[in-house]
């Protein structure tokens, strides 16, 4: 939704972005003023005083415990309440100005039509971030910026122009992409022993969450080449495990291949990669053979789920 209403933001002729970046929040938020800002809704002292505990209750540290002065203890569950708490003031803040915005947790974009009038709210606004609510704006990392450039990223997405259709779209941004590739990586090293339907059960997790997520943005081409890069990948790990040539000879000729052939691969001195990549293992372990073992297209997944 935000993401959706971002782009619906972009479209409307507001293309000019101020990405404000909040420094270590959950780090620096201002007990008294958090506390404060409870005080004005929450009329129950006791909550009030669980609150205000919870705040002070502090954090063991290799195994040392040390007082919370000031933020709040992240991954408590607490925390992303509180934390909303205080940028609902922020929302109300930005809402008086009648200015178009979009924040999910401290990821906030604010939406104006011109390059000075982004120059003019970041000033505006940081001071009052910094000012009213007692954050720390993190000036290296809040610009001023357009939608199709690179270092936009909101919520894993980044933005381009489509000329076709002239609308801004959404897809996965390029880190995002990364950091995807990086974990399928981690799932698919041959040095991992673990038997092939665990790790198909992994990457299968993995594929679903990670295209769930982005399934509003474009990103079939890359889903084409992730697919082909983890079939690449898996060969690689099962033909490791087959280990000795009788093994790799059993296996090829269940996979049809000829006991002649089979022989004759099963002790080939190419590198797993090369094997991989060649016919011995992409005639004989198919796409087809690995999607009714259970791995999944990530592509396929996309196009059923596509809005």
């Amino acid at each position: 939704m935000a993401i959706l209403q971002s782009l619906e933001n972009m479209n409307d002729g507001y293309e000019w972005l101020v990405d404000i970046d909040l420094e270590r929040f959950f780090d620096t938020v201002h007990h008294d003023r958090l506390m404060n800002i409870v005080a004005r809704t929450v009329k129950d002292g006791d909550v009030i005083s669980l609150v205000r505990k919870f705040l002070v209750s502090g954090v063991m540290i290799q195994d040392e415990y040390q007082e919370t002065i000031i933020g709040t203890p992240q991954g408590g569950n607490l925390s992303p309440l509180l934390s909303n708490v205080m940028l609902n003031e922020l929302d109300k803040e930005l809402a008086s100005r009648d200015l178009r915005f979009v924040r999910y947790a401290d990821d906030c974009l604010i939406f104006v039509k011109s390059d000075m009038a982004a120059r003019r709210v970041m000033r505006s606004v940081s001071k009052f971030i910094e000012e009213t609510l007692g954050l720390i704006v993190n000036v290296t990392k809040s610009k001023v910026r357009k939608p199709e450039d690179e270092e936009t990223k909101f919520l894993g997405f980044g933005f381009y122009y489509d000329w076709q259709d002239r609308l801004y779209k959404a897809r996965p941004h390029k880190l995002s992409l990364q950091e995807l590739k990086f974990k399928l990586k981690r799932l698919t090293r041959r040095a991992w022993g673990i038997s092939t339907k665990h790790r198909v059960a992994k990457i299968n997790s993995l594929i679903r969450g990670w295209v769930n997520y982005f399934r509003i943005g474009k990103m079939k081409q890359h889903l084409k080449q992730i697919d082909a890069n983890t079939r690449v990948r898996l060969r690689i790990c099962i033909w490791k495990q087959w280990k000795t040539p009788n093994n790799r000879r059993r296996n090829l000729m269940k996979l049809g291949m000829s006991q002649y052939e089979a022989y004759k691969y099963s002790y080939t001195s190419k590198s797993y990669a090369r094997v991989a990549y060649s016919w011995i293992l992409t005639t004989t372990i198919t796409n087809q053979r690995l999607a009714k073992f259970g791995l999944i297209s990530a592509t396929e997944h996309y196009s059923n789920i596509h809005v």
